[in-house]
């Protein structure tokens, strides 16, 4: 609650009144108010999962980058961060660029109206980057270098550092897109260093990059550190990163796991089938949408290895064949989205 300036009188005593005792809410009270909070906290199109609880529990007992701030100044930003959920809601460009200043003029450093102006005030890869730049500076200034220390290791557990890993992870994807692949890289590892349970999945595409730059020490590490993910993404960067490695007997027999979980990852690597213009928005595992998402991690860092696709190729003509691929399959190109 915003405080109200006291009115300036001429000093008297008063005599002191008792401290009111606060009346305990409700557990139905307690769970009504953490839906409404967590609601505003999350961006407007989140899904609100287990771990987001549980951030919003973290967030509301522990210390907050709001602690040093007057109730002025954490009002003000608060406000402005329910403004720019609103800008990043909006129907129209006109709408969202007003609603993004309004929330900038509230609060200068608010991430996500950052991120908004960024998309509509610029015109160029080039400029969008410098402008997603200036958002991520603005979500250190604002957590501030204490607490994004203290807190490194679980970040994503914390409501308050979501527009902050947001604004991180769109900048590292389009650094990728443009090229700039060692700029990308250092988004991405900052990304794990804060948060390793990889709740945004950058890991994805990290590991393409690793391998596209050839990078083994990086793809090795990263690959161990997540040994456990059984996705089509990590086992077809398995695959491709045993033959850099010079395993090809491994690299083989990884190939089988990865034809197992995707088949028609190999396909469109193959040049067998066409990829479509879009990107799915939606996949289940083992489909040929997972696979385009799969490609889009990692089929540049296949390109950038010429001998490994001569060998990919020369497994699917020589007897390593995939079993599961009918011709028919193979001969249906998927869907095209213009």
């Amino acid at each position: 609650m915003t405080k109200t300036p006291a009115k300036k009188t001429s000093p008297r005593k008063i005599a002191p009144k008792k401290a009111a005792k606060k009346v305990p809410k409700s557990p139905q009270a307690l769970a009504q108010e953490m839906m409404r909070v967590l609601t505003k906290s999350l961006g407007p199109n989140d899904l609100i999962m287990p771990e987001d609880v549980d951030a919003l529990l973290t967030s509301l007992s522990g210390p907050s980058a709001t602690d040093g701030l007057s109730d002025e100044e954490a009002d003000a930003r608060d406000e402005a961060q329910q403004i720019a959920f609103d800008a990043m809601e909006a129907e129209t460009e006109a709408q969202a660029l007003k609603l993004a200043k309004r929330a900038i003029k509230m609060y200068p450093d608010c991430v996500d109206a950052l991120v908004v102006l960024a998309g509509i005030e610029t015109d160029s890869p080039r400029q969008l980057i410098e402008r997603l730049q200036q958002a991520v500076a603005a979500g250190e200034r604002s957590l501030g270098a204490k607490f994004i220390r203290e807190n490194k290791g679980y970040f994503w557990g914390l409501i308050e550092t979501r527009p902050y890993m947001r604004a991180l992870a769109q900048l590292a994807g389009l650094l990728r897109g443009v090229g700039l692949n060692a700029d990308a890289i250092k988004n991405y590892e900052k990304i794990l260093e804060l948060n390793p349970n990889d709740n945004q999945g950058v890991r994805d595409p990290l590991v393409g990059l690793y391998l596209a730059t050839g990078n083994l020490d990086g793809a090795r590490k990263l690959l161990k550190a997540y040994e456990e993910d059984g996705s089509a993404n990590f086992v077809w960067a398995r695959v491709l990163y045993l033959f850099l490695a010079g395993d090809k007997p491994g690299a083989a027999a990884s190939l089988d796991i990865a034809r197992e979980e995707n088949r028609f990852v190999e396909l469109y690597l193959s040049g067998r089938k066409k990829l479509p213009k879009a990107m799915p928005e939606m996949y289940s595992p083992g489909s040929e949408e997972e696979a385009i998402l799969v490609l889009d991690n990692i089929s540049f860092a296949w390109a950038e290895h010429k001998e490994a696709a001569f060998w990919l190729m020369d497994q699917l003509m020589n007897g390593h064949a995939q079993k599961t691929a009918p011709s028919a399959t193979i001969n249906k190109l998927p869907e095209r989205i213009m």
